[in-house]
């Protein structure tokens, strides 16, 4: 799980794999005030490579993101991560889980599909950044 400590990791994947991404602030909200909120790491050598968030709300759960680092992308890390959220969200008891992906993240789409998630409707202009729709994908856990 992740600590206050790993935050600064956790910023430089997040700066490398998104063109608008979050703050300190923001993953410190997550980690420290939000109940709902479940954060992992991967760690390689101790450096941090990827991570994943979850949210868990009753019987809904939504990955809010997931990031590898790109130095070590294509080595099982991200279907690490999402294992153990999707794990997280079950023994939580959550019925169903959730995410948005761009709809032009053809890779990441592929992983979602390899824990069984199908798309579920289209987010227009979802992502800030340059207004490109998100594909919402559900799973029935």
């Amino acid at each position: 799980m992740m600590d206050v400590i790993d935050i600064e990791g956790v910023l430089e994947v997040e700066a490398l794999s998104f063109s608008t991404p979050w703050t300190k602030e923001a993953f410190y909200q997550e980690i420290t005030k939000n109940q709902f909120a479940y954060y992992f790491i991967a760690q390689l050598g101790g450096k941090i490579v990827g991570y994943c968030g979850l949210w868990v709300v009753v019987e809904n759960a939504n990955i809010t993101n997931i990031a590898v680092h790109p130095e070590y992308r294509k080595q099982g890390i991200g279907e690490g991560l999402m294992k153990g959220a999707v794990d997280m969200a079950k023994m939580l008891g959550a019925e169903k889980l959730s995410l948005e992906v761009r709809v032009s993240n053809e890779g990441a789409q592929h992983l979602y599909k390899k824990f069984g998630f199908q798309p579920g409707g289209i987010r227009k202009r979802y992502y800030t950044d340059n207004q490109e729709d998100a594909l919402v994908m559900w799973v029935n856990l």
